[in-house]
């Protein structure tokens, strides 16, 4: 019924790549209009035609989009979207995926934050729902991080959606290959030089 949808989703956030089970799962449901994924995650997964927000220049003035080291940021920016998969609103910011090439292709997809400073953040877990739940654990009324996860990770089972573990700190937390934050300031530094601006 959403194969026409989860396909445009699919290109238009992924590159085309396979839309992974649990994504499935959370953006039918509020496609569908459900809350209960929505009130346990706390994603809100981007519609179509909504903007990259390492793309997005809307909130910079006339003159800050002129300035030639803002134009290097942004440029720089650009190239880092290519590898930040960003698919919802949620954490720190926007959550989704790091696909650099030089990531390893024998595993889990890592997931990535970015804040609304344009700082990357690596998430445990090797789902998105999985990182999400972790992410939430820390903002439950149960003070102990596992015993919240726990939690979490038993309602999701509940509504179709297990995880690999009930146990947080089971969790993969294996470290990228290609540092993101490095990344973005290589490239940014690359547009400075190839601009004049060093």
């Amino acid at each position: 019924m959403y194969d026409a949808r989860l396909a445009e989703f699919s290109r238009e956030r992924l590159d085309g790549r396979p839309v992974p089970d649990d994504l499935r799962v959370l953006l039918v449901a509020q496609w569908e209009g459900r809350t209960d994924f929505a009130r346990l995650l706390d994603l809100e997964f981007f519609e179509a035609g909504e903007v990259h927000p390492l793309l997005d220049t809307g909130y910079l003035s006339e003159e800050e989009l002129a300035d030639p080291e803002m134009q290097a940021v942004n440029a720089g920016a650009a190239e880092m979207a290519g590898h930040v998969k960003l698919v919802a609103k949620g954490g720190k910011g926007w959550v989704g995926y790091w696909l650099h090439p030089d990531e390893p292709s024998d595993r889990a997809w890592p997931l990535i934050e970015l804040d609304t400073e344009f700082t990357f953040w690596s998430m445990a877990g090797l789902t998105l729902a999985e990182g999400a739940a972790a992410e939430q654990a820390g903002h439950q009324d149960e003070p102990d991080q596992r015993i919240a996860f726990a939690e979490l990770a038993a309602e999701l089972a509940g509504l179709g959606l297990p995880l690999s573990t009930r146990d947080r700190d089971a969790l993969d937390d294996t470290a990228y290959a290609v540092d993101p934050e490095a990344l973005m300031e290589e490239l940014i530094e690359a547009e400075r030089e190839r601009r004049g601006l060093r």
